[in-house]
């Protein structure tokens, strides 16, 4: 209790030589125009404030404080949109932590049905791509955005579809890792798109660079032999 007393105390400090009020930052993730204004409001403050608010979202996270927890990942975005950092583990406190929590309390509360469970657990997986959308706002060219999002998709949604669009659109992004690519083809495959698939892969298979492991150009052409194989050709 001592060590939240005294961070909060540090928030409020730095809102104080900020200017700000504490209204101004109370807003839900992804709420756009209200992180403008905030980050505008802080200017150099901006950083300290964040890491901060941080701080005290990780202190909410260890007592499984759903609520308070999800409202400070909305602050410290909305504070500093820059760091990556705090997108990501925030959408991953959304969509695999949050949701334990509650089901835990309702469920010590009494029988909770099992499509209440699943309504719970789609809902927030729903919240943290909805962050990560707006995160994009601010990191258009990030491929490290869409390829959580693809996770939350196949493993907390169970979206095949999805996540594989996703991890399409991560590859796509300068700088994307050599393995959201194949890992495109490989759910493409599983889904029964195997011409699909195959295309895809004989088209990435010349850009990749032979000497370089984990762009795993031998890889990619033992796959492409598998389909071909498997579909005949």
């Amino acid at each position: 209790m001592k060590s939240k007393v005294v961070t909060l105390g540090l928030v409020a400090a730095a809102m104080a030589l900020a200017g700000l009020e504490s209204h101004r930052i109370i807003v839900h993730p992804g709420d756009g125009d209200h992180e403008t204004d905030v980050g505008v409001a802080l200017g150099a403050w901006r950083g300290v404030l964040a890491d901060v608010v941080w701080l005290c979202a990780a202190e909410r996270w260890e007592e499984r404080d759903a609520e308070g927890t999800e409202r400070l990942l909305g602050w410290v975005t909305a504070i500093d949109p820059k760091p990556v950092y705090f997108w990501i583990n925030g959408a991953r406190i959304l969509a695999y932590d949050v949701p334990t929590w509650r089901i835990a309390a309702l469920e010590s509360e009494g029988f909770m049905p099992k499509s209440a469970k699943e309504r719970c657990v789609r809902d927030h997986a729903q919240r943290a791509i909805d962050r990560l959308t707006a995160a994009q706002r601010f990191h258009p060219d990030c491929p490290e955005l869409w390829i959580e999002r693809a996770n939350i998709e196949l493993n907390v949604l169970g979206d095949t579809r999805a996540a594989a669009a996703s991890f399409r659109s991560a590859s796509e992004q300068t700088g994307a890792p050599f393995f959201a690519a194949r890992i495109y083809a490989e759910l493409l495959r599983g889904l029964g798109e195997k011409e699909q698939a195959l295309a895809w892969l004989k088209k990435l298979h010349p850009s990749l660079p032979p000497n370089n492991e984990a762009a795993g150009a031998d890889r990619v052409l033992a796959r492409i032999r598998a389909l071909e194989q498997e579909l005949g050709k």
